[in-house]
């Protein structure tokens, strides 16, 4: 019998690649799209015809509903956030109704509608916020520092909650960053990726960044579903993190990416203060051990390869 699986975000960069592989897998996948949503569905182009696209949103705990009776999964991937943690000091409310209360809702509609669903929530090394540690695991303390990480925490907290309270199949997958050539244009990797490409070909003269100094660990998105996938194919629910286990700076990223062009980075990109967060995060590296060990996951692709494919496909969109 096929399996059928929901996804929220599908339309993202996350959602696409999770949609692919699950469909690889002979799932019946389901998606569901905001009714305001402005999103193009280009990142679904080539899978359209093989998955079902409901409208609805989380903060709407009846269209959750009512897309849980038509879909009838057996996995929840909830991927849906205000993800970009800028727009979280300007949307504060709407990034805690979302990204935070938005997790509680679809918690509570699967508790009561059907609880042997099996429920994987997309978390993120932002709750880390200022780490003291040299990486962070699964035991390190949660510190967020924005209003985003604040929201992803209660995500994360009320996951565990509910599958300690209604013994639900309810796991976090703390996510460090990952990136492709589907990155939404404001976030860094992709401004980045695509200045280099826009000043390769005589369309743009510089790129502003914010902290130059930030670290990160950066993986590739195609890798990461990898991980959400085993982490509701095992038997037991457990929080894991996902990362690559080593942090490179923003200057490191940009040095990389025009390094792609044959251009020397230092010539084109210049410092914007007012693209500093209000609260830095200087540093971020996870250690992914336990998912290692425990469900054999491991990062296949690179930072270099990750951002030469970015820069690259830049190029070509540009030129098409």
């Amino acid at each position: 019998m096929t399996r059928s699986a929901l996804i929220t975000g599908i339309t993202g960069q996350d959602g696409s690649y999770l949609a692919e592989l699950l469909l690889s897998k002979d799932y019946q996948v389901h998606g569901v799209v905001r009714r305001s949503s402005r999103e193009r569905m280009e990142r679904l182009e080539k899978i359209l015809p093989q998955i079902t696209l409901h409208e609805g949103d989380l903060t709407d705990s009846g269209s959750i509903l009512r897309i849980l009776q038509k879909s009838d999964p057996v996995e929840v991937y909830n991927l849906a956030a205000q993800s970009f943690v800028p727009s979280s000091w300007t949307q504060p409310l709407l990034t805690g109704d979302v990204t935070g209360l938005g997790v509680t809702r679809m918690l509570e509609v699967l508790r009561q509608h059907n609880p042997n669903i099996r429920f994987f929530q997309a978390s993120s090394s932002e709750i880390f916020g200022q780490a003291t540690d040299e990486s962070q695991s699964e035991q390190t303390a949660i510190r967020p520092r924005s209003p985003y990480g604040v929201a992803k925490a209660y995500g994360h907290f009320i996951t565990i909650n509910y599958r300690e309270s209604y013994d639900l199949f309810a796991v976090s997958g703390i996510l460090f960053n990952h990136e492709s050539p589907r990155r939404g244009g404001e976030f860094v990797s992709r401004k980045i990726s695509r200045a280099a490409a826009l000043i390769k070909l005589g369309r743009q003269e510089k790129v502003f960044l914010g902290n130059l100094n930030a670290e990160r660990d950066w993986g590739h998105a195609s890798d990461y579903v990898k991980a959400m996938w085993l982490m509701l194919d095992q038997k037991t629910p457990k929080d894991y993190v996902v990362a690559t286990g080593k942090k490179s700076t923003v200057r490191d990223f940009a040095k990389i990416a025009f390094d792609c062009v044959d251009l020397d980075w230092e010539k084109y990109v210049e410092i914007d203060s007012a693209l500093y967060r209000p609260a830095e995060v200087d540093a971020l590296c996870g250690n992914a051990s336990l998912i290692r060990e425990e469900l054999g996951w491991q990062p296949t692709i690179t930072l270099e390869a990750l951002i030469r494919e970015m820069v690259e496909s830049d190029l070509k969109d540009l030129r098409g």
